[in-house]
């Protein structure tokens, strides 16, 4: 079957030094004119999931068809876990399309999408927690791609804005809701760098550290020493190696195996270049090393990340999907891979000629007609994984409760 293009108009992607830099300081920071107020997390309303409100987007239909080799379908249901033991803090990637340089606080179609296929299914292992922020949007990501960048992306007071406001949401779901419990730190693209920043000015090697379960960082390039798994990033935050590892951190970007990262690759290699470091990559399957099977979740039909296919999926022959999500198990594995300078987890996809499932999987950012082969499958790569990471947070999390008796649940 042929491969599925994913239109880039709404696709999930950041510009990597965006959520990296860090603030501006002396006569820069006294130029900066005048800043959008504080957002208050406070308000109910600033939050896209918080367990017990309503409106909540994680309370989503998340139902899936699991399609055999053989072409077999069954149904497989979703419940959260109203008492799960930890809680995951989620910052979404560059969806916003809105028109400006950042978002508003509104809450819009494409945060709701987003959250529903990269968070919510991890309902079943932690309390989820999601907050709104004014994020660098795709206007002005393709701005700043095609070398024109918007207004304002000289201010770094303006360009701060986004990383101020998950760092004040942070501030206060701690004070107000976590009470000691455990945290998971959940990101995607602009999401996992503004996360990557957060970690190291207020939780590496600091008190807040020993509530930390793990990090989950997709789609961005972490900085680690070749042949090391702790510093680069972060001075005491090691990359996780083992099921049971708490405090540790899971990094990757994804590519299909037969298509490596090109030259101009945006993942698998350092950013910004550093020398003695590497981009980390840690594999959801097989933490310690070597391949894995993928459990892959993907939205089914044209829903598959941000709402836009450009054709449907066939997920098998004769098959209808329904539901929202769809599942192939054995159809995938990952491994990660280092070459020609990079870093990253290959996606290989199984399909013998018996298989009567798709042979191919959707994922690559596509414009003008030409797939834009340094990306990756960067749109899915919290699809591919979002299986083993409930695995992976359900023995990060025992591990962490037996390690804190004391502490709430």
């Amino acid at each position: 079957m042929r491969r599925v293009p994913v239109l880039v108009v709404t696709a999930c992607l950041c510009l990597p030094a965006w959520g990296a830099a860090e603030p501006a300081t002396g006569a820069a920071a006294d130029a900066a004119a005048a800043v959008p107020p504080a957002a208050d997390y406070a308000e109910p309303g600033n939050w896209l999931c918080w367990p017990g409100r309503t409106p909540n987007a994680c309370a989503a239909d998340l139902t899936t068809t699991v399609v055999e080799a053989d072409g077999r379908a069954r149904t497989e249901t979703f419940a959260a876990d109203p008492a799960a033991p930890v809680d995951c803090f989620y910052v979404y990637p560059t969806v916003s399309m809105d028109p400006g340089l950042n978002a508003t606080l509104a809450v819009a179609p494409e945060e709701q999408r987003v959250v529903v296929q990269q968070l919510a299914r991890l309902g079943a292992r932690c309390r989820l927690f999601a907050p709104l922020y004014r994020q660098f949007t795709l206007a002005a990501l393709r701005a700043a791609l095609s070398g024109h960048p918007l207004p304002g992306s000289d201010n770094p007071a303006v360009l701060e804005l986004g990383f101020n406001d998950v760092k004040a949401a942070w501030a206060y779901y701690l004070a107000h809701e976590n009470h000691g419990r455990g945290v998971v730190l959940v990101g995607h693209s602009q999401g996992s760098g503004v996360l990557t920043r957060l970690i190291r000015s207020e939780i590496d090697g600091k008190p807040s550290q020993r509530l930390l379960v793990s990090a989950i960082l997709m789609g961005t390039n972490l900085n680690v020493p070749e042949g090391a798994d702790v510093g680069g990033d972060f001075a005491s935050v090691p990359l996780c190696r083992r099921a049971a590892q708490t405090g540790c951190a899971i990094a990757f970007a994804s590519f299909r195996a037969a298509v490596p990262p090109p030259p101009n690759s945006i993942f698998g290699r350092p950013r910004p270049p550093a020398a003695g470091m590497v981009a980390a990559c840690v594999n959801p399957a097989a933490l310690g090393g070597g391949p894995g099977e993928l459990k892959a979740y993907f939205g089914s039909g044209t829903a598959l990340l941000a709402g836009n296919s450009s054709e449907p999926v066939a997920w098998a022959q004769g098959l209808t999907v329904t539901t929202p999500f769809v599942s192939v198990p054995g159809l995938l594995s990952a491994q990660c891979v280092s070459a020609d300078g990079f870093n990253y987890l290959a996606v290989t996809v199984h399909a013998a000629p018996s298989d009567l499932r798709t042979h191919d999987i959707p994922g690559d950012i596509v414009r003008n007609g030409a797939v834009r082969t340094e990306w990756g499958l960067h749109l899915v790569d919290a699809n591919l994984a979002i299986g083993n990471l409930l695995d992976v947070v359900a023995a990060q999390a025992a591990a962490w409760a037996a390690a804190h008796p004391a502490l709430p649940r």
